[in-house]
């Protein structure tokens, strides 16, 4: 394996997440179960961001008549729907170590569930179509339904935004720096779907 290959990045970029997020700074109220907070936090931060990116390049690949453009929104779209379904699990250990407990009933989880099964049956589905133009719109579809579902699903336990909430410029920072970890091993997970992408056309 090389040492610039995606996959050997991703992996090294994941062990440094690991030892990154065991290091984090403890809070207040949850002690250092509040790492795993930030862990969820930085993961479904980067989840999202990689669905914005897919919507926007399948939108400019539509404007632009490029269809590179297309192959990246379905590589990171594709990317997206990872981070997505990966944080689930950690969104469920997050709750296990400061709820004491599972609460499937919190409706974040459950939008956050049911856009996990809905986006990996589309891209199932898009995965039968040989044009990846409808991986751009369906991707910029996608991005935009879940943020107006996220805007107008309300909060149990969950909060909005605590780290953009809180006053701990220490915390922030930490997150951020992990939330950019995050970002980078999503680059590595696109980079490599855009590589088998484009094997297969």
């Amino acid at each position: 394996m090389k040492l610039t290959s995606p996959l050997f990045l991703f992996l090294l970029i994941l062990l440094i997440i690991a030892g990154v997020t065991y290091l984090g700074p403890a809070e207040a109220t949850l002690g250092t179960n509040v790492r795993v907070v930030y862990l969820h936090g930085a993961w479904v931060w980067a989840s999202m961001m990689a669905f914005i990116v897919a919507g926007a390049a399948g939108l400019l690949a539509f404007i632009m008549r490029r269809e590179i453009l297309h192959h990246w929104s379905r590589a990171i779209g594709r990317t997206g729907l990872i981070f997505w379904i990966t944080y689930l699990p950690i969104s469920l250990w997050a709750m296990q170590t400061n709820w004491n407990g599972l609460f499937l009933a919190e409706p974040r989880w459950r939008v956050a569930l049911v856009f996990a099964v809905g986006g990996l049956l589309l891209q199932i589905g898009l995965t039968l179509l040989e044009n990846p133009a409808w991986a751009s719109g369906f991707n910029a579809t996608y991005i935009a339904a879940l943020l107006i579902v996220l805007q107008t699903t309300a909060n149990i336990m969950h909060p909005p935004a605590p780290m953009l909430e809180s006053d701990a410029w220490r915390i922030q920072f930490y997150f951020f720096g992990l939330t950019a970890l995050a970002l980078l091993a999503a680059w590595q997970v696109a980079r490599f779907l855009y590589t088998f992408e484009r094997s297969n056309v």
